[in-house]
């Protein structure tokens, strides 16, 4: 099978490449899942150079890259509950390639006639989610969300809004051909032209934030902090930015702030049991067409070069998925 590897560890376009591998073998509890499509996620970058903690490891010689994506169980061992022909999706290891063989406890079901882009991505809603959920907004309350054209931010917008959150989608700068506004932002704050601390007094009318979603980091988060209202909470989910933030310790006493990190929920192991009802409600949201997910590529395995590449350099294009 073709499986986009690497034997080194280094930046992504440097050391990643397409190969010939064979198809793995499965055994008790596991499934052979033939590849349908699998995203390509600021995460596997950092994987691929190293800076994940244990378990998330590299294994050489040859490490197949990718951590999550969906497909059609192909095989099943001894013990596996779910039929060949389901299809499911999973965070694990080795998704960019046509097969993957993967614990059955790993497997999340799928609506059969769900998308592949949608499939492929299944991590970026669960953690919008979350996110969502941990920001501790209520609904009529302020939300703001940096990296405002990111995956996950365009869901977090999306889902809050849902449940009556008012959004505020923070951007760099403004993209004409995508307007967050039809994807649940209420405002937008573009950081190269408006003042930040301002336009979000003024959007929310002097009552501040009730909560941010910061994929970023960098001055814009302290401001961002400055501009909470008492007992508001900041949820840290990414740091884009090459740049720290700083603060007094009264920005945080004085206001009640609370400053939580925010880790996707499989990252260290498979769904638990009592997740299932919140899995299934999400994944009901999440296959609705109204709910959208801006898509920079759709790319075959062969083209792995290209889609890493302008993955790497343009991130807030939209989402990079592998089509096998």
């Amino acid at each position: 099978m073709k499986a986009v590897v690497f034997d080194r560890i280094g930046l992504p376009a440097e050391v990643l490449y397409v190969a010939d591998v064979p198809v793995p073998e499965i055994g008790p509890g596991e499934a052979l899942v033939r590849m349908v499509a699998a995203s390509i996620n600021p995460g596997d970058f950092l994987f691929v150079q190293n800076l994940y903690p244990e378990p998330k490891k590299p294994k050489f010689p040859r490490q197949i890259a990718g951590n999550h994506g969906a497909g059609v169980i192909e095989r099943a061992g001894t013990g596996v509950a779910l039929p060949p022909g389901t299809l499911v999706a999973f965070s694990h290891e080795k998704t960019w390639a046509e097969y993957a063989a993967v614990p059955a406890e790993y497997l999340i079901p799928l609506p059969p006639g769900m998308p592949a882009e949608k499939a492929g991505q299944l991590m970026n809603p669960i953690t919008a989610w979350d996110l969502v959920a941990e920001s501790g907004v209520e609904p009529g309350q302020w939300l703001a969300v940096t990296a405002g054209y990111s995956t996950i931010s365009t869901l977090v917008l999306q889902f809050a809004r849902r449940r009556g959150i008012r959004p505020i989608a923070i951007v760099r700068r403004t993209h004409p051909e995508l307007d967050l506004r039809e994807l649940g932002a209420e405002a937008v704050i573009d950081l190269s032209r408006q003042d930040l601390r301002a336009e979000v007094m003024a959007i929310t009318g002097g009552a501040g934030l009730h909560g941010v979603v910061d994929n970023v980091g960098g001055p814009a988060t302290g401001t961002l902090i400055r501009s909470l209202a008492f007992g508001g909470r900041v949820v840290i989910n990414g740091g884009m930015s090459e740049e720290s933030f700083t603060l007094h310790n009264f920005d945080l006493l004085l206001n009640g702030v609370t400053i939580r990190p925010s880790i996707y929920r499989y990252f260290f192991g498979p769904p638990a049991p009592e997740d299932a009802a919140m899995l299934g409600e999400m994944i009901e949201v999440f296959a609705r067409p109204e709910i959208r997910v801006p898509l920079g590529g759709v790319h075959p395995l062969e083209d792995a070069g290209r889609a890493i590449a302008e993955s790497w350099a343009r991130p807030g294009d939209g989402k990079r998925i592998f089509r096998m």
